[in-house]
């Protein structure tokens, strides 16, 4: 992603998987990297684990990839599993957010260009040392193949970089889709820049630097 203006960076990617340990331990082998534990959503059904995505020349220095799954410590929500989690047979790259410099404001300009983000919702999680981190963001929209981000807002709460994640560097982050020029309006509201090229489906790319070489996430 590129930015468009200093108001909006990308905040981070969301790595879906139907099995969270196997996705963990899949993607230590591939990257070289162990990523580290998030925590736990309670009452949603799901954990995650995290990278930081920064790089040595500074780039997505605040930006970090998530790793979701089904939460083997939690019973079944009443609600399905955000991100499509229940309905998937594999790991998948689903979808991304970014992070504007004034949430309420970011989403009333998108909506004056024709976009419209739908309602913010708080969330929270535990981390793994009993602290409770707290952020809001609009509702992750799936079609499209995910390319149309989310916003989030951390507000007093740090985001995940800042505590010292494992790292494996963004190098690329693009899309495709069948008919590019379909989401095109909805990125330019956003003031983001994501390249998508035509394709047959509708997805997202990321290539990280691993240790071992390029890994490229779908």
């Amino acid at each position: 992603m590129r930015r468009r203006n200093l108001g909006v960076v990308l905040d981070h990617l969301v790595l879906a998987a139907p099995d969270l340990a196997a996705a963990v331990a899949h993607f230590a082998q591939i990257t070289g990297v162990d990523p580290a534990p998030g925590g736990h959503h309670v009452g949603i059904g799901t954990a995650n684990y995290l990278v930081g995505l920064g790089g040595e020349d500074g780039a997505h220095r605040d930006a970090y990839l998530e790793i979701i799954g089904p939460d083997p410590e939690q019973p079944d929500p009443v609600l399905p599993r955000p991100f499509g989690i229940d309905d998937l047979v594999e790991s998948r790259l689903v979808t991304w957010g970014i992070h504007p410099a004034d949430l309420e404001a970011h989403i009333a300009a998108a909506g004056a260009l024709g976009y419209h983000a739908g309602p913010v919702r708080d969330m929270s999680r535990a981390t793994p040392d009993g602290e409770l981190l707290r952020w809001r963001l609009t509702q992750a929209r799936l079609g499209d193949g995910g390319l149309v981000p989310f916003l989030i807002d951390w507000g007093a709460t740090p985001p995940p970089p800042s505590r010292g994640l494992p790292l494996v560097p963004l190098r690329q982050f693009d899309a495709t889709h069948p008919r590019p020029e379909a989401v095109r309006p909805a990125l330019a509201a956003l003031g983001v820049e994501l390249p998508v090229r035509a394709g047959n489906r509708a997805g997202l790319t990321a290539v990280l630097d691993g240790r071992h070489g390029p890994v490229v996430l779908n």
